[in-house]
C-alpha cells in the first residue's frame, strides 16, 4: 500500500520524532524511504555560501537512523520553498505517502515542519499521514516525540459520503487487509445545515446514513471477517464531534479522511475542518486528496 514513502524533515529535535513513527508502516507495506530536507529559498545554495554542506551531516544522521529501523532510504537536500519541493519530489518519484509532522498546539510552536504541513496536503497529490508531535520535557531537555503506535490498533473513517471520502475508504480497506483490529465509522450530520429548516428530517437522513455505514461495514468484513466494526453518527459540530470521538477512545491509533469533499468538507479544500482535526487530533491523521 505505501511502499515507497517521503517523510518531509526540517532536521530539528522535532522531525525526529517523526522518524520515530516511519516504524509503524512497515505493516502497511513501507520497505524504502525518501528523506527530503528543502532550504525554503530557490537559489539560496549561491546566496549562502556552504550552507547545503553545513546541512548534510544532519541529514545524513537522519537518514541513517531510518536505515538502522531497517528501511533503504535515500536522503535529498533541496533549496526550494518545502511544499512545492516535497510534492514536487513525491511525485516524480511516485511516492505513495508523504509523512510529515505538526506540532499543531500553537502558531508559535509551528516550526517548519509544522508551519508547511498544510500547505504540502494542499498542494499534495498523494495520501499525506500528518504527525502530531508532542513537547516533552525532563531530565533538563526538551524533546519533541511523535504520538504514534501500531496504526493499526483502531482506525477512525470520517466520512462525508463524497466520492474523495470513498477514495480515502479504499485505504481503510487496504488498512484492515494488513491486519487492523478495530474500525469507527463516523458521519456527523452536520448541525449548521439541519438545524432550523431540515431538523424535522433529522430520522430520515439517520435511516439514510447508517444504511450507507451499514454497507461500509459489510466491506470491511469482507476484507478482513473478525474485524470489529462500530458505527457512530452524532448530531453536532464537525470538528468538536470528530475530536470528542478520538479523545474519548483510548486506544484510537490513526484518524483517516478525505481532505476535501461535500457537506462538512466543502467549505475549503482543507480549511476548517481537516485543518483543525490535525491541529488538534491526539493521534495521526491520514489525509486522502482528492482525484486532479
Amino acid at each position: 500500500m505505501f511502499s515507497k514513502v517521503l517523510v518531509a524533515t526540517d532536521l530539528s529535535a522535532a522531525s525526529e520524532g517523526v522518524l520515530r513513527c516511519v516504524k509503524g508502516l512497515a505493516p502497511l507495506g513501507t520497505d524504502r524511504v525518501l528523506l527530503v530536507h528543502a532550504i525554503g529559498v530557490q537559489g539560496l545554495e549561491n546566496m549562502v555560501h556552504g550552507m547545503p554542506d553545513f546541512l548534510e551531516p544532519p541529514l545524513a544522521k537522519q537518514r541513517e537512523f531510518l536505515e538502522q529501523e531497517g528501511f533503504p532510504t535515500e536522503s535529498m537536500l533541496l533549496t526550494g520553498p518545502a511544499p512545492l519541493e516535497v510534492t514536487r519530489i513525491a511525485a516524480e518519484r511516485q511516492a505513495s505517502l508523504i509523512v510529515v509532522g505538526t506540532h499543531g498546539a500553537t502558531l508559535a510552536r509551528e516550526l517548519l515542519i509544522g508551519g508547511t504541513a498544510m500547505e504540502i496536503v494542499h498542494q499534495a497529490t498523494v495520501p499525506v499521514l500528518i504527525i502530531r508531535l508532542k513537547i516533552a520535557e525532563g531530565e533538563g531537555t526538551v524533546r519533541c516525540v511523535g504520538a504514534c503506535q501500531d496504526l493499526r490498533q483502531h482506525v477512525l473513517f470520517c466520512t462525508d459520503f463524497s466520492e474523495t471520502a470513498d477514495r480515502a475508504f479504499a485505504y481503510v480497506k487496504k488498512i484492515v487487509a494488513s491486519g487492523a483490529r478495530r474500525v469507527t465509522l463516523l458521519h456527523v450530520q452536520d448541525r449548521r445545515r439541519i438545524s432550523g429548516y431540515l431538523e424535522h428530517r433529522l430520522d430520515e437522513f439517520n435511516q439514510t446514513d447508517r444504511q450507507r455505514l451499514e454497507q461500509l461495514g459489510e466491506q470491511l468484513q469482507q476484507v478482513a471477517a473478525d474485524v470489529a466494526v462500530r458505527m457512530l453518527l452524532p448530531y453536532g459540530h464537525p470538528v468538536e464531534e470528530i475530536l470528542r470521538v478520538a479523545h474519548e477512545e483510548q486506544d484510537d491509533s490513526l484518524i483517516v479522511m478525505g481532505s476535501q469533499g461535500r457537506g462538512f468538507l466543502a467549505h475549503v479544500l482543507l480549511g476548517s475542518v481537516s485543518h483543525q482535526v490535525v491541529r488538534s487530533a491526539p493521534v495521526p491523521v491520514l489525509l486522502v486528496p482528492a482525484a486532479r
